[in-house]
């Protein structure tokens, strides 16, 4: 389950883990112009986590979900996956 929120500088998706068994905590993503944070609490610190993805991270991290095992680089000017 997920939900998503427009707020003035930011659109705010939380993943919600309702699995069957050990469930995670939610994760909020806070997209921006300029960057992506991932925040998830953990508890065994007892703190929430951010880790922070420019959107070149992004545009790489989603053309990798739909690639087979390899390196790549994303060509800029045709957008194209090519094999490094």
């Amino acid at each position: 389950m997920f939900s998503i929120e427009h707020e003035f500088d930011a659109s705010v998706i939380t993943l919600v883990d309702d699995g069957a068994a050990a469930l995670q905590e939610d994760v909020v993503i806070n997209a921006y112009a300029e960057c992506i944070t991932l925040e998830q609490f953990n508890p065994r610190l007892g703190q929430a986590e951010k880790i922070t993805l420019s959107m070149e991270q992004l545009r790489d991290l989603a053309a990798a979900l739909d690639l087979p095992e390899g390196v790549y680089r994303v060509r800029p000017d045709r957008e194209s996956d090519e094999k490094a």
